[in-house]
């Protein structure tokens, strides 16, 4: 337990040290995000903030992971991370046809595929495939797609972050409970900059890293005392948030002909709060209490039995779906 403890703090003190650092390259080198209609923000705003992220959480992790065996998945875990990051700090500076970032995605998937990281449920071995590359490139653009609001994904990653390491721990994964420390620390090292008034955003590639590698963690965490038929909606849940909020953009702009993931706008449910009387920093700690709400029940459903299980989780979505149609008739009354 120390050890995961001294790598949060390390990755918070790093990144907290070095986003500063990484904000002023990003204005030298151009990484600037222009204020639009559909922004929030009205001044240009620093990107890069994903570098800050990434470095603290693999300088951590780099400095201790002769504590943990170097295998064959490591490599593909961190290689595909490279990968996909690389990718979002391109669209960054230069902007990425949605194509090409999807290609990018799919060629992380296939490394983890590669090295034996895939999700590994009591099924054929290609419906596994298929399942891994849409959990892992679904989760990659939902937390994207949630990075809308200052300090929303940077916070949502961290809680999310802290019920991965909760649960690896107490699996004996320690290698999992290791990279979810790093990532927590490093998330927590960033929103001193990134809460509103945000100084800097982590970008494509800073929600790109933390959606694929929390894809990644979530898939890998094992429970020995309960079988896969239940907890395969353990990460499902502890992600609970930005997959309803890509669920409602999904279903919002599909009503309205437009497509969810190339047409932007505020329809999210940080913007739906903001219109419902919230501020926007009272949105986003609603939004990270939602969070925490999905963790607790995911902790709950790890260790149910099926049956409890399953109606937790019908609950959770009949509730999530009544919300989303909630929401949809208020806009569509122009509430």
């Amino acid at each position: 337990m120390s050890i995961f403890i001294i790598m949060f703090l390390l990755s918070l003190a790093t990144t907290a040290v070095g986003t500063p650092l990484v904000r002023r390259l990003a204005i030298w080198l151009g990484f600037v995000d222009m204020p639009a209609s559909r922004k929030l923000h009205a001044e240009p705003m620093p990107l890069m903030g994903g570098v800050a992220i990434f470095g603290g959480a693999l300088f951590a992790f780099f400095l201790f992971f002769t504590q943990f065996t170097f295998s064959r998945q490591v490599a593909g875990i961190l290689g595909a991370m490279l990968l996909v990051g690389a990718v979002g700090l391109v669209d960054d500076k230069i902007g990425l046809r949605p194509r090409t970032k999807l290609i990018g995605q799919i060629l992380g998937v296939a490394i983890l595929i590669l090295t034996d990281v895939y999700v590994q449920l009591p099924i054929p071995m290609w419906v596994n495939y298929l399942i891994t590359l849409f959990w892992v490139v679904g989760i990659s653009n939902a937390l994207n797609l949630l990075d809308n609001m200052d300090g929303l994904s940077a916070g949502v990653s961290g809680v999310a972050a802290a019920f991965i390491v909760l649960l690896a721990t107490a699996g004996g994964q320690a290698l999992v409970a290791a990279l979810g420390a790093a990532v927590l620390g490093a998330c927590l090292g960033f929103l001193r900059y990134n809460f509103k008034p945000a100084q800097i955003f982590m970008g494509d590639a800073g929600a790109l890293f933390l959606g694929f590698l929390l894809a990644v963690l979530g898939l890998q965490l094992r429970f020995l005392d309960n079988t896969p038929l239940v907890t395969w909606m353990v990460p499902v849940l502890i992600l609970g948030v930005p997959v309803f909020d890509t669920t409602l953009v999904v279903i919002s702009r599909g009503r309205r002909g437009r497509n969810p993931f190339t047409t932007p706008g505020k329809d999210h449910i940080s913007h739906r709060l903001v219109e419902l009387g919230f501020s926007q920093r009272e949105a986003v700690l609603i939004l990270y209490l939602f969070c925490g709400m999905f963790g607790l029940t995911a902790l709950f459903v790890a260790q149910s039995p099926p049956f409890e299980a399953y109606a937790v989780a019908l609950l959770v979505a009949t509730l999530s779906l009544y919300c989303i149609w909630w929401l949809e008739r208020r806009r569509s009354k122009g509430g």
